[in-house]
């Protein structure tokens, strides 16, 4: 009896201690993977300016930063301005025309042959190319120019390529209710708002004037109509105008924000344009590796290595056929300085010390380059010192 309680309680106390077990939170130490999980997973917040590479991709992909409204108010503007200024060839022309077509075309119109009806084509297509064609070109190079100080020349094909995602009818919705959507909306309102404005005020400053047309001959009070619309649009387009920058304002705004880049996306382009920093770093120790062993491959060919004595080390050769000066063929610091002196006193290279002389020569010459001139002297003597101790003559 005592047995089984004492195990009835032991097994309570297990499955206490079990269940507390399984309610005890997670460690900081699973938090933190978890976390390092979620980030890696996540592409991050786009928080790093666009690359110049990123930038020209954008380009070819027709991605450009450009304002249609403030092209198509400059167009405009200057449309109107051309109609102003050219008035009265366009009052002239289009009466004469008139004038043609009421003294001709009867006789004309009887006639329901081709060659009249031809006739009656080419007169009006000529008249046309004489009142709009000037207007059309001006509106064409204008904005040609207008686009081109914005964009620049691009010419790409990636606009024309079918893009089945904007069938998709989610991503038109969200394209609908999106924050660019909300945007282009308020211009839209705020355009229509401005042109009722000008329009309205323009038109209230000129009732007083309209109770005199009934004074005044049709011809009069066409060209006061024309007149005064011409200037209410003017008006109209100049307001045009300062939305038009502004709205270039807010395209600038939104297209820095496009291609803006994750801190991921911009090593990810690093690495891919200018290479792995790990295996670059490799390749470099390689490279430093490699003209070591070169470097100290050259110290038994030299004449004589001059030092500091601890710190600098500079071995010279002097060879008149290839030469016309002593090159250094090696030069080290500290650690490799050191090892300059051992592979030279194994080789049995002459080792001469003139603190001043090595601090200059391998501050001043590069591996593989002649001594300078002001150095010759120093050189030479220590050249001649050890040519005599070999009993060789320089």
């Amino acid at each position: 009896m005592l047995n089984t309680r004492y195990i009835n309680e032991s097994e309570n106390c297990c499955n206490g201690y079990e269940e507390r077990l399984w309610k005890r939170p997670p460690s900081i130490t699973s938090i933190r993977m978890r976390l390092q999980f979620f980030a890696e997973s996540s592409g991050g917040d786009k928080t790093e300016k666009a690359t110049p590479k990123k930038r020209e991709d954008a380009r070819k992909k027709g991605q450009v930063l450009q304002s249609k409204d403030i092209s198509n108010a400059v167009v405009l503007t200057a449309i109107f301005l051309a109609i102003k200024v050219m008035g009265r060839y366009l009052y002239g022309e289009i009466s004469s025309f008139f004038v043609y077509v009421f003294e001709n075309y009867p006789a004309l119109l009887e006639d329901t042959s081709i060659n009249s009806i031809s006739v009656i084509y080419k007169d009006v297509l000529f008249l046309f190319l004489k009142v709009a064609g000037p207007l059309l070109a001006i509106g064409l190079v204008l904005g040609v120019i207008v686009s081109a100080m914005q964009v620049g020349s691009v010419f790409t094909l990636e606009t024309l390529k079918p893009q089945f995602n904007k069938i998709n009818p989610l991503n038109g919705f969200k394209r609908i209710f999106s924050i660019k959507s909300v945007a282009e909306l308020f211009k839209s309102l705020a355009k229509v708002a401005v042109i009722g404005y000008i329009a309205y005020t323009g038109i209230v400053a000129e009732l007083y004037n309209f109770a005199k047309l009934m004074h005044m001959d049709v011809m009069s009070i066409a060209a006061y109509i024309g007149d005064t619309s011409i200037n209410v649009a003017l008006r109209i387009c100049i307001a045009l105008i300062i939305l038009g920058v502004i709205d270039y304002a807010y395209q600038w705004w939104q297209y820095e924000k496009d291609l803006k880049m994750t801190k991921h996306e911009v090593k990810e382009e690093y690495k891919q344009t200018e290479g792995n920093p790990e295996i670059k770093q490799k390749i470099k120790q390689k490279q430093r590796e490699i003209s070591m062993r070169r470097m100290m491959n050259d110290i038994p060919q030299a004449d004589v290595v001059i030092t500091n004595p601890t710190h600098f080390a500079v071995a010279i050769k002097y060879d008149i056929k290839v030469a016309p000066a002593p090159v250094v063929i090696a030069k080290g610091q500290d650690f490799i300085a050191l090892r300059i002196k051992e592979i030279a006193k194994e080789n049995k290279v002459e080792v001469v010390e003139n603190k001043p002389l090595a601090r200059t020569l391998f501050s001043t010459v590069e591996i593989g380059e002649s001594i300078p001139p002001d150095l010759f002297q120093a050189v030479a003597e220590i050249l001649a010192f050890v040519y005599s101790l070999k009993g060789r003559t320089g």
